[in-house]
């Protein structure tokens, strides 16, 4: 009896001692897994820091190619722009130069319905009642035609008296003109038309050489004369 109070004395204090050994172990334990979380913790923050920092690495560099790849892209805009407007310009122009042409051809050719016309009128007297009706009634059919070229922007050049422009007239004939001086136009022997500014048709003209060499030498002769009688009248009013 005295043996088995001994043996359960020794089992509880033994039991005693490893239940104040069991916190210990425990609080240690503890502290080493809470050691390596913290461990764990900063190799994670600093595996996430590295990857945040490639990652904004990564964004910059991709945002500067974005960047460049927009300037390419718009500078293609603004010269494809520029190319289409200057395109549909030249269209346009292109469109207007045909319009012009294919007017101006029409009414170049309708010009010798009109030339006729007008010699008609200045070589037609007409005497009788029955030719000057019928000269009203062509009268009236040319103010018509001349008023269809009027609308069309046709207008006549008025050229006598003008000085010679090659741009505007061409020279058929030249003589000597008391009335006018050298290169300027004497006479029109076909009418010159303008079209919305432009040349439709040159006119023809006459062009004044100036006063003939035998009047310019009589002029020279006679001033000659009068100077030698106003020499001779001074002389006789000295004497």
């Amino acid at each position: 009896m005295i043996e088995n109070q001994s043996d359960n004395i020794d089992i509880k204090e033994n039991d005693v001692s490893n239940q104040d050994n069991a916190p210990e172990d425990a609080s240690s334990a503890q502290d080493k897994i809470i050691e390596n979380d913290e461990l764990s913790s900063e190799k994670t923050e600093e595996i996430n820091t590295e990857e945040l920092k490639n990652t904004i690495s990564n964004n910059d560099a991709r945002l500067e190619q974005l960047e460049k790849e927009h300037e390419t892209l718009k500078n293609q805009y603004v010269r494809i722009s520029a190319d289409f407007d200057n395109f549909r310009k030249r269209q346009s122009r292109d469109q207007d130069d045909l319009k012009v042409q294919l007017v101006s051809n029409t009414l170049t050719a309708i010009l010798p319905i009109v030339d006729n016309f007008e010699r008609a009128r200045q070589q037609l007297k007409p005497e009788s009642e029955e030719a000057q009706a019928l000269h009203r009634s062509y009268q009236g059919l040319y103010k018509q035609l001349v008023e269809v070229l009027k609308q069309q922007g046709v207008a006549p050049m008025r050229v006598v008296g003008q000085q010679f422009d090659p741009n505007l007239h061409e020279a058929v004939l030249r003589e000597p003109s008391e009335e006018f001086k050298e290169d300027f136009i004497v006479e029109e022997l076909q009418r010159g038309y303008h079209l919305e500014g432009k040349v439709l048709r040159h006119a023809l003209v006459k062009v004044s050489m100036g006063p003939s060499k035998q009047n310019s030498q009589e002029e020279v002769e006679k001033d000659t004369v009068e100077e030698s009688i106003d020499s001779e009248e001074n002389t006789s009013e000295d004497v």
